[in-house]
């Protein structure tokens, strides 16, 4: 019989083995990827900090998003996902971030950006990652659809 490894304990492994440091600048998700990555013992091995930042103040103060990324495509947008994901890991100087910015509903939704919009950034040396996702459900149906997909991207890139 063999066990599934979880995604989190699948990542902290591959960046204890590449001896490397994570960190996680969320909105939408507001601190359940960092939640989750400390559900593994072991973790503060590689783990660096957290940043909840929901605020586009939070985002441009604490991890450098550019303000006018901001206003000119809005915090949920490819463009803030990256400067999130970049901003992160040399906010806490690590080499690895996870970047979550989307609307988790049940308000908030536009035409153009609906409930469940989700971009998702992942920052390892060389590269970043950023996809976007649409989500369904509740909110947290949609917050834990975002930590999964988040770790999968991270695990892929990793």
């Amino acid at each position: 019989m063999t066990m599934e490894i979880a995604l989190e304990e699948q990542i902290v492994e591959k960046l204890k083995q590449n001896q490397w440091r994570i960190t996680t600048a969320e909105s939408c998700s507001g601190g359940l990827v960092a939640g989750t990555l400390v559900n593994v013992a072991g973790v503060s091995d590689v783990f660096a900090e957290g940043y909840i930042t929901y605020s586009n103040e939070a985002k441009h103060r604490l991890l450098g998003v550019d303000e006018r990324l901001l206003e000119t495509y809005g915090a949920v947008s490819t463009q803030v996902a990256q400067q999130m994901a970049e901003g992160a890991c040399k906010a806490a100087s690590s080499e690895t971030a996870i970047a979550v910015t989307g609307i988790a509903g049940p308000g908030g939704g536009t035409e153009d950006k609906p409930v469940g919009l989700v971009y998702i950034g992942c920052h390892v040396p060389g590269k970043t990652k950023v996809s976007e996702n649409h989500f369904t459900g509740s909110r947290r149906e949609i917050r834990e659809q975002t930590v999964k997909a988040a770790l999968l991207q991270m695990l892929e890139l990793l």
